[in-house]
């Protein structure tokens, strides 16, 4: 197998005196789509905004392509190749849908993603590209912050939670584009409550439980019982 695409090294996080992630190993292969999967308060997004760069590190305990960026601002690392979607979508109020989707632009990477390729993704998008984008759904504007993602033109798509808040419908719609996202090869870890919908799109899942990796493994490999007792830290 090729060299990992991001590599996590006894990675810690701390917000002030409080420690939320413990010695942290992963791998990450390029064109691999990793479940994270864990109760709340386990360290999910914790480990999103490390890997992404909202939260600093050390240096070496995030590599990219090879590179420490532990200690990266997050606009490095988004120039790096590693865009967030982060929870709760956090749109720009005062812009429109296309506007914040031009956001996503001003990396100024290369790549496949532009305004046309979202609004084929979203179509919706398009129709309400001039509207303030809080005036759409909830799952509206989660499409907004995907195509903002995208429009980095990233090697690398963090998804934090991703269905969070949704209706069902909304959710299916998502999950129906994910293929069209990482059909190209593009890389993406997705946090994700709904088990279920996180396994069936992953190749690998990995749980965190209090801040530490409790279980691992490819997701053919893995029961839900060994899920259950990885996922509430109890006995198998």
């Amino acid at each position: 197998m090729s060299d990992p695409v991001l590599t996590l090294s006894g990675l810690d996080a701390h917000y002030g005196d409080f420690q939320a992630l413990y010695g942290i190993d992963m791998d990450v292969h390029a064109g691999e789509v990793i479940a994270i999967i864990g109760a709340n308060g386990a360290g999910k997004t914790t480990l999103m905004r490390s890997i992404s760069g909202l939260l600093g590190n050390g240096a070496a305990q995030v590599r990219f392509k090879g590179q420490p960026i532990g200690a990266l601002r997050a606009d490095q690392v988004a120039y790096a190749g590693i865009a967030l979607v982060p929870e709760g979508r956090q749109l720009f109020p005062s812009l429109s849908v296309e506007e914040n989707l031009k956001l996503g632009g001003t990396v100024g990477r290369a790549g496949p993603w532009g305004l046309d390729a979202v609004y084929d993704l979203f179509p919706v998008l398009a129709e309400r590209r001039a509207q303030p984008s809080t005036s759409l759904s909830g799952g509206q504007q989660q499409m907004v912050a995907i195509g903002r993602a995208l429009m980095s033109n990233p090697d690398l798509i963090l998804f934090d939670e991703i269905s969070l808040g949704l209706a069902p419908v909304i959710i299916k719609s998502i999950y129906d584009a994910l293929p069209g996202i990482v059909g190209d090869g593009m890389t993406a870890m997705i946090v994700e409550q709904d088990i279920t919908k996180a396994l069936a799109v992953s190749s690998r899942v990995y749980c965190l439980q209090e801040g530490r990796v409790s279980l691992t493994g490819r997701v053919e490999d893995i029961t839900r019982d060994q899920i259950t007792a990885a996922y509430f830290g109890v006995a198998p």
